[in-house]
C-alpha cells in the first residue's frame, strides 16, 4: 500500500477499488483485523479504523463474532467530480440548505416561498378537518394511480381557464411540481442526452438533470424569454430531447414569455422535435394572465406541470402532469415504479380547498400585497445601487445586478453569518455568468437588517 495519503485512507482506497472492480464478491467475507494488519505489516488499529470507516460508508458490512463482509446492496449515488459545481456558491442545494434554516431570526430573502403569514393556514385547517370527517377507505387505502379523481377533474376546470383543454384520464397527481419534472426527466433523458434550460433558471432543474447525467445547455434568457436565435443555432448543435422552463413568472428573473417568444419555441421545438417541461408554479400569483407554451401546443409536445406548494401549503405535497396520453400513461407506470401512490391526503385537502372559494380569495389577497412589496424592494435596493433589468407582471421574484465589482457568492456566504440567506446568482446559472446578479423574493425582503447588511457591504 503505497499510495498516497493516511494508511488508514490507503487501506480504504484499496478496499474501495477491489469492490468496485468486482473482485471483492458481494457477500465475500475480508479478512480478519489480525490477518490484514500482519500480511501488510501495518497496526491493527489502522485496519479497524478502515474497515469501520468502509462499514459507515456501506461497502461493508460487520456481523458480530463473524467478521467484516462486502456489503451485496449499492451504496447510495454519488455525484461525479466532474458533475459537481466547482464552487459552493454555484451549488443549488447550498442555497436550498440555509433558506431552510429554522428559527424566525434567521431572514430568508433568497428563499422560493411565501412566509408563513402570507399563507391561508386556517383554509388548510379547514380542509384538513373536513377531510378527517371522511368515510375511513379515503384516509387510509391508496388512492388510484393517476391520483385523486375528484381533484384531477378540478384541475381540468383550471387548466380550461388557462387555454388548456385536457380530459381528467390525462392529468396525473404527484407529491410535488420536483416530482413531477423527475419523473418526466427519468422517463425522456437518458444519460449522455442533451437537455436545454434557461440561463438563469430555476436552481432544481439544474440539480434534476445532473443526478440523470444529462448534458445541460444553458439559453440566455431575457426580459420576453430565451433568446430563441441562440436556442435555434444550439438546437441545430446539439439535438436536445428536452427544453425545461418556466414560461410565465420565470425563476429567478420574475420575467414572462412573449407570445412572439413563445410561438417561436414552439416552431423550434416541432422542427427538432424537442419535447419541453412548463412548469408553471407560480400561475396563481400572474396579475394578467400571459401566453401558455402548454395552451398554444395543446399538449402535443409540451408538457405542462404544477403544484401548489408555493401558494397554498409547502406541507401538503401535491402537484400534477399533463401530457399527451402516451405519456401519461409511461409516467403513471413510472410513478407507481418509484413511490408506489401519491399522498392522497394532501390531494384531498388541496381539492376542498379549491372548491369551497377560499383560494380564490386567498391567492386574491397574496396579489394585492406582492405589487408593492415588488415595488419597495425595488425601490430600496435601487438606493444601493443595484439594476433590474426585467420588471416582472407579479409573482415573488426581483432579480437584481449588483454594481461592476461585487461578487454575490462572497456577500452571500458573509450574509449567512449574519442570519440572512441569500440566492446568488450562480446558483441559477448553468454557465456561471450571474456572479454579480442575485435573486430576491419581494415578501421576504423587508426587515432592515437585511438593507443594514447590504449598505454595509456596499460601502466597504
Amino acid at each position: 500500500m503505497d499510495a498516497e495519503g493516511t494508511l488508514v485512507e490507503q487501506v480504504v482506497g484499496a478496499i474501495t477499488g477491489l469492490i468496485d472492480g468486482r473482485q471483492l464478491a458481494p457477500g465475500q467475507k475480508l479478512p480478519s483485523v489480525r490477518v490484514l494488519a500482519e500480511s501488510h505489516g501495518i497496526s491493527k488499529s489502522t485496519v479497524v479504523e478502515a474497515y469501520d470507516r468502509l462499514v459507515a460508508e456501506g461497502k461493508l458490512t460487520s456481523r458480530p463474532k463473524s467478521g467484516f463482509f462486502v456489503n451485496g446492496r449499492r451504496g447510495a449515488m454519488k455525484m461525479r467530480a466532474e458533475d459537481l459545481p466547482p464552487e459552493w456558491e454555484a451549488d443549488p442545494a447550498w442555497t436550498l440548505r440555509y433558506a431552510l434554516r429554522p428559527g424566525p431570526e434567521f431572514l430568508r430573502p433568497g428563499c422560493g416561498w411565501l412566509p408563513e403569514d402570507w399563507m391561508d393556514g386556517e383554509a388548510v385547517q379547514r380542509a384538513l378537518r373536513a377531510v378527517a370527517r371522511s368515510p375511513r377507505g379515503h384516509l387510509t387505502q391508496v388512492g388510484a394511480p393517476l391520483g385523486f379523481a375528484p381533484l384531477r377533474s378540478q384541475l381540468q376546470a383550471v387548466f380550461a381557464n388557462r387555454g388548456i383543454e385536457v380530459p381528467p384520464s390525462r392529468i396525473l397527481i404527484t407529491d410535488g411540481a420536483t416530482h413531477a419534472v423527475d419523473l418526466v426527466i427519468r422517463l425522456l433523458v437518458q444519460p449522455g442526452d442533451t437537455v436545454f434550460v434557461d440561463d438563469p433558471c430555476y436552481l432544481r432543474f439544474i440539480s434534476l438533470l445532473r443526478v440523470a447525467r444529462a448534458k445541460i445547455v444553458g439559453i440566455p434568457f431575457r426580459e420576453t424569454g430565451p433568446d430563441t436565435d441562440v436556442f435555434a443555432v444550439e438546437a441545430e448543435r446539439h439535438r436536445p430531447v428536452l427544453y425545461v422552463t418556466n414560461s410565465a413568472l420565470h425563476n429567478p428573473t420574475g420575467a414572462t414569455v412573449s407570445p412572439a417568444v413563445a410561438h417561436r419555441l414552439l416552431r423550434i421545438a416541432e422542427a427538432q422535435d424537442i419535447a419541453i417541461v412548463e412548469d408553471d408554479i407560480y400561475a396563481d400569483f400572474e396579475e394578467q394572465p400571459g401566453p401558455r407554451l402548454a395552451a398554444m401546443d395543446q399538449l402535443a409536445r409540451v408538457i405542462y406541470v404544477g403544484s401548489f406548494a408555493k401558494s397554498l401549503s409547502g406541507a401538503a405535497r401535491c402537484g400534477w402532469i399533463a401530457a399527451r396520453q402516451d405519456w401519461i400513461e409511461q409516467l403513471t407506470k413510472l410513478k407507481l415504479a418509484t413511490v408506489n401512490a401519491n399522498d392522497e391526503i394532501s390531494a384531498q385537502i388541496v381539492c376542498r380547498v379549491l372548491t369551497d372559494g377560499s383560494y380564490r380569495k386567498h391567492t386574491d389577497a397574496v396579489r394585492s400585497r406582492l405589487r408593492p412589496a415588488a415595488l419597495q424592494v425595488r425601490r430600496r435596493m435601487e438606493a444601493l445601487g443595484l439594476t433590474f433589468a426585467i420588471e416582472p407582471q407579479g409573482g415573488l421574484f426581483v432579480w437584481g445586478r449588483f454594481p461592476d465589482g461585487v461578487d454575490t457568492a462572497q456577500l452571500v456566504e458573509r450574509a449567512v453569518g449574519k442570519g440572512i440567506a441569500m440566492a446568488p446568482g450562480n446558483a441559477f446559472s448553468i454557465s456561471r455568468t450571474a456572479t454579480a446578479c442575485m435573486r430576491f423574493n419581494v415578501a421576504h425582503t423587508h426587515n432592515e437588517r437585511i438593507y443594514a447588511f447590504l449598505k454595509q457591504e456596499l460601502a466597504g
